[in-house]
Order: C-alpha cells, then structure tokens, then sequence
C-alpha cells in the first residue's frame, strides 16, 4: 500500500514537472518570436517657397537739438511711407513701430562732455508685412532711393539681415510628408528583411520627429561647427521630417 502510495506521488512529480516545462517552453517561443523586431527611420524632405516677409526699415536722426530731430524724423518716416506706397504696398502691409529716442547726456555711463557727438539718437522703425515675398525682396533692393531723398536707413538686426522670410503652410504637407516618411521606412525594413532572408512582420509602433524648416543653402553648411545663421534670409526653404517605426519579424 505504501509503494502504491509512494508510486503515484511519483508520478505526480513527474507530469508536475513536465507540464510546468511545457508552459514554460511555451513562454520562451512566444517571448523570442514576439521580441523579434526591426526598428528603421524613413525620411522625408520638400522644397517649398516662403510666403511671408517681414521688412524692418529704421530711420535714424542724430542731433543736438530734440525738436529738430522729431521734425527731421517725421520727415524721413514720410519718405519712407510715400516710398513703400509708391512700389505697391497697401496700408495694412506698412507698420509703423513705436518712435526710440537715446539721450546720451542722461547715460551715467557715458562722459558726454569729453566726447565729440550729438547727444540725442532718435529712431523709428516701419514694417513691411507681406505675403508677396518676391515684391519685398525687389523693393528692399532699392532704399538707395531713400538715401537720395536724405534719409539715413540703419540695419539693426545684425547677421540676420532686415528682411526675414518665413512659411507658414507646414500643416498643409504636414499629411502627404509623413505619409512619405513613412513609406520609406517600410521599404528600408524590406529590404533588410530580403536580405536577412526573414519576412517583414506588422508595424508595431510609430513615432513622429520634429518637423524642420531651413534655409533651402543652409544644410550645406552644416557640419561646419562656426555658422549660426538664421533660417530667415532665404526665400526658398528646405521642410524635413523623421519617422521612427519599428516592426515585427516572422
């Protein structure tokens, strides 16, 4: 009775024992054929056209006495304004900045009295606001006119230059650019499964990059570790966007 006993304890061990293995077994399968996976980026780039500019004009006085340069000033924002009228600007494309007067006698930093200057630097700024880049960029080419009407044009941006173009339409390829993206990472993943000799499974996960606006030149100089140029001073851009996607392999 007790080997009989004994026996079944025994075998119970044993299907015990070879059921948990068949579980586990079972596991490891699915765990290897599931973590069986590819991850590929696809790329996608389009040149597009600005269609926004902005053109920053000031006009700078300097003088001593503070009633000649306001009159001075309005003389030359006149000028500036009749200019822009006469190339084809509307009214609602011209903006009219907020007048800056630099007193230099009321600078404790500055010892006016051993200096030779005028002591008041007056300036004013207009805007062009425009989606008709290419008017600005022929109009912003020909304020050697202004300078011949007597009215001194001060660049105050720097590097960046006073006309800056931007697009704004990046929603409207937002859809066909990834779409594009993303079919090439699937062609990449194909590919690499024809050679590895293995099938291309289902998509598992996407994830979307930062989509980029540059300069259409400027990514000729990358790499080159010196140039922070804007991406504002060129009318034509480069928009470029990566997918991440990772699939599974069968």
């Amino acid at each position: 009775m007790e080997n009989k006993k004994i026996i079944l304890v025994v075998v119970g061990l044993i299907a015990a024992f070879a059921l948990n293995a068949l579980i586990v077994g079972h596991a490891l399968q699915r765990f290897r054929k599931e973590d069986r996976t590819i991850s590929v980026k696809g790329f996608s780039e389009r040149e597009v056209k600005s269609n926004l500019a902005l053109w920053t004009i000031q006009c700078r006085v300097a003088t001593n006495d503070i009633l000649e340069g306001s009159r001075e000033i309005e003389k030359a924002k006149n000028e500036v304004v009749a200019f822009l009228d006469r190339n084809g600007f509307t009214q609602e494309e011209i903006i009219q900045k907020d007048l800056v007067v630099n007193d230099k006698m009321a600078n404790e930093y500055m010892n006016f009295e051993n200096r030779i200057g005028f002591r008041y630097i007056i300036d004013k700024v207009i805007q062009v606001r425009s989606g008709n880049v290419e008017k600005v960029q022929q109009v912003s080419r020909m304020t050697d006119d202004l300078l011949k009407a007597g009215v001194y044009v001060s660049n105050q941006n720097g590097y960046e230059g006073p006309v800056r173009y931007y697009f704004t339409g990046l929603n409207d390829i937002k859809p066909d650019m990834l779409i594009e993206a993303t079919r090439n990472a699937k062609l990449a993943a194909t590919q690499f499964t024809n050679e590895s000799q293995v099938q291309l499974g289902k998509l598992k996960r996407a994830s979307q990059g930062l989509f980029s606006i540059i300069d259409r030149d400027q990514s000729l100089n990358q790499g080159d570790g010196g140039n922070y140029a804007p991406n504002t001073m060129d009318i034509f851009k480069k928009v470029r966007v990566v997918v991440s996607v990772e699939y599974s392999i069968e």
